[in-house]
């Protein structure tokens, strides 16, 4: 248990330098910070999932990013999320799409921006909605996207979304 704890401290370090970067870096860029950043997570993302069990069910690929982190030592602790009255974690949209609700409890991004009181929504979060779908990509072979539905200071809704 303590190497777990000495582990994260660690990384949650890493995470409060990058929060101090991203804060530094966002005025500089303007918008263009979020694009690089979102490229630099899909890339990652991909990277990290080239060798993960491919699958064609959302519900699967989305358990298949969290080994990943895990085994990468990334602690992002997120469900899928059904609201009151729908039956599914998985649905399809207008499009014909596939969609689902992820809630993230226990973010590292979201720690490292409160420490700071940096804002959240930023081109860190935008670094791990890139990672998202790039690792969903990877492993599905379609194309993702993760958008923010709610940002808050206990947990965040993002909405998965993965080309039919």
């Amino acid at each position: 248990m303590e190497e777990i704890l000495k582990k994260r401290r660690t990384l949650q370090e890493t995470m409060n330098f990058m929060a101090a970067l991203s804060a530094g870096i966002e005025p500089i860029l303007g918008r263009g910070a979020n694009s690089m950043t979102m490229s630099a997570g899909r890339n990652l993302g991909r990277k990290f999932s080239e060798d993960a069990r491919k699958t064609d069910d959302l519900l699967e690929a989305v358990e298949e990013v969290r080994n990943i982190l895990v085994a990468n030592s990334c602690l992002w602790g997120f469900e899928p999320f059904r609201p009151e009255g729908q039956d599914e974690f998985v649905f399809r949209n207008e499009k014909g799409d596939f969609e689902m609700l992820l809630v993230f409890r226990d973010c590292m991004i979201r720690q490292a921006l409160f420490r700071f009181g940096h804002p959240q929504q930023g081109s860190l979060c935008n670094m791990m909605y890139g990672f998202f779908a790039g690792a969903l990509e990877s492993i599905m072979g379609k194309k993702a996207t993760l958008t923010i539905k709610h940002a808050g200071e206990n947990s965040c809704l993002k909405k998965l979304t993965v080309a039919a």
